[in-house]
Parts: structure tokens; C-alpha cells; sequence
């Protein structure tokens, strides 16, 4: 018999070092007001400081994540195409499906504003607004949006501004440049992410900052705005409290993909050993019980809804 094995490595990025090298020029754009801190999101960074935001890839980690006591979450789009599609995060997953199972992932945590993945909206500025309407519609606080050409990410933000108008919903744009421009790394994910907060968004995420802290100090120091660090066990960002990023200058901490590995984990181990042993007898310990997972879920207040509309009869 055979058993799975999970090894979980970096991401292969290529960064280049910090240095005095002069930024792309990128194009100029009209500035467009933001909510102006009238959010959810915004509300809790003014009150926490630092906001974690755990990922929720489906209703019952929401449910989770709520019930644990996080005041936000994320559902990030790496952990939806492999827990809806078993697929990597190549762009298979469409707007819909997030948008659909964000309406689920929400309304199971109804109490907590989560934010959604839009990827790069799913097309040009004018499907980017339908994106953001469906987002909206499902009950998402916000979407991360990303693009590589600066001046469409710029163009796409800002149609996301118009379309989201004064409503309850939180705009982060997303750079990889970073990781992925090896002429001007940093300096130019810098001025993009300017860029994009000049376009509308109420926050920056510069994605995959490099193993030390210097590039993290330096994205606290010149972006503008409220700005979002990614951790994700086993990448090239170095591991953080929130107190330690909050000093670099981070206002939100998503662990996007913690409770994915932690599942697929948990799983992955009990089922090697069921097969192995061919009972779960000696794992007891390792898993919920009926009574948690039925309070878990609300087992109780449905039976007492059941029973109120059954004695009406």
C-alpha cells in the first residue's frame, strides 16, 4: 500500500536587491477619491491597528474563522481553484465562481467582512465593473485586483472606483512587479503601487517582498496608503507577528492559504492511515466529534426551527 506525501517548498521568485536605480516611468492618472475610511475595513484598521485576515475557501472554514474570533477573512483565489477545481492558480477559476462561492462564504459569516481575490477582474476596465457588481451582490467587503501593465491596472482601478461608488466595499490593488520585473523590482512595484492608490484604491499590496526585512521596511516607507502583507507558510516572505508588521507599516496580515495546508494536512494524514490500519479507532483524538461539529454548524438551533414550524401545523 501507498501513502501520500506533502512537501511543501518556496515558490521559485527571482527578486532583485534594493537599490538606487531610477523607476520606470509610469503613466499618469486622474485622481480618484476612495470610500474615505467609511468601510468596514477601514473602520477596523482605525480600531485594531492591524487587521489578520485568514483565508476561507469555503462556508465552513468561514464559519470557522468567524466562530474562532477573527475579525475579517479572505478568500483567496490560489485556495478556491484548489478546493473547487483541484486545479493550480493559472487562471482557471472564473468571476463567477468566485463571486458564487463568495456569496456562500459570506453569508456563513455574516457577522465578519471578508474579502475576495479578483484576479485581474476578468477582463477589460468594463468587465471589471460587472466583477466588482457580482462581488458586491454575493456580500464581499472588498477584492484584491491585479494586472501587470501599469497604466490597464490603472485604468481597471479606476472603473472599480466608479462602479463601487459610496458603498461598503474595500479596493486593494495588488502589484507582483516586484517579484517579477528583474530590471526594477521593487522601485518599480513601488511606483505602481502609487499609482493605483492615485487611481482610487484604498489600499497597496505588493506582492512577494524577498526573504529579509529590507524590502518589507521599504514598502512601509514610501507606499502611500494602507498597505497589505501576505503570509504564506513556505514562500519567500519572512514569517511576521502582526506587531512586527504593523511597525514595518502594514495595516492588513492575510494568511491566505493557512487553513488550506492545515486541511489538506489533516487529511492527507488520516487517510494514509485508514488505509494502512483500515480503521480510525486509534485517531479519535485527531478528530472533532460528532457533538463539536454538530454545535459547529448550528445542528441545535435548526432542530428547534424544525420543531416550531412542525408544531404549527
Amino acid at each position: 500500500m501507498c501513502s501520500i506525501s506533502l512537501s511543501l517548498k518556496p515558490w521559485p521568485v527571482s527578486h532583485s536587491p534594493i537599490r538606487a536605480s531610477p523607476a520606470r516611468r509610469l503613466p499618469s492618472v486622474a485622481v480618484v477619491a476612495s470610500a474615505g475610511g467609511s468601510t468596514r475595513i477601514h473602520k477596523l484598521i482605525e480600531k485594531e491597528g492591524v487587521v489578520l485576515m485568514p483565508g476561507c475557501y469555503d462556508a465552513l472554514s468561514s464559519t470557522i474563522v468567524q466562530k474562532t474570533g477573527f475579525s475579517a477573512g479572505f478568500i483567496s483565489g490560489y485556495a478556491l481553484s484548489a478546493s473547487l477545481l483541484a486545479k493550480p492558480d493559472f487562471g482557471l477559476l472564473t468571476p463567477p465562481e468566485m463571486a458564487e462561492t463568495a456569496r456562500f462564504v459570506c453569508a456563513a459569516a455574516p457577522h465578519i467582512p471578508i474579502i475576495a481575490d479578483a484576479d485581474t477582474g476578468g477582463g477589460n476596465a468594463l468587465n471589471v465593473q460587472r466583477t466588482v457588481q457580482d462581488l458586491i451582490a454575493a456580500g464581499a467587503a472588498g477584492c484584491f485586483l491585479e494586472v501587470i501593465p501599469a497604466e490597464e491596472h490603472a485604468a481597471k482601478i479606476a472603473s472599480a472606483r466608479d462602479v463601487i461608488g459610496d458603498r461598503d466595499f474595500f479596493l486593494v490593488a495588488r502589484t507582483d512587479a516586484s517579484a517579477t520585473s528583474a530590471r526594477f523590482g521593487l522601485s518599480d512595484a513601488i511606483a505602481r503601487a502609487n499609482l493605483y492608490m492615485e487611481a482610487g484604491a484604498d489600499a497597496c499590496f505588493v506582492e512577494a517582498p524577498a526573504r529579509d526585512d529590507d524590502e518589507l521596511r521599504e514598502i512601509g516607507l514610501r507606499t502611500k496608503g494602507y498597505r497589505v502583507c501576505n503570509m504564506v507558510e513556505g514562500a519567500v516572505t519572512p514569517l511576521h507577528t502582526p506587531k512586527e508588521l504593523e511597525e514595518m507599516g502594514f495595516h492588513i496580515v492575510l494568511y491566505p492559504l493557512t487553513t488550506l495546508y492545515a486541511s489538506t494536512r489533516a487529511l492527507v494524514d488520516v487517510l494514509n492511515v485508514l488505509k494502512e490500519e483500515g480503521t480510525t479507532r486509534d485517531l479519535l483524538g485527531s478528530l472533532a466529534t460528532f457533538e463539536e461539529f454538530n454545535k459547529l454548524i448550528g445542528m441545535e438551533s435548526w432542530f428547534e426551527l424544525e420543531k416550531r414550524y412542525s408544531s404549527s401545523r
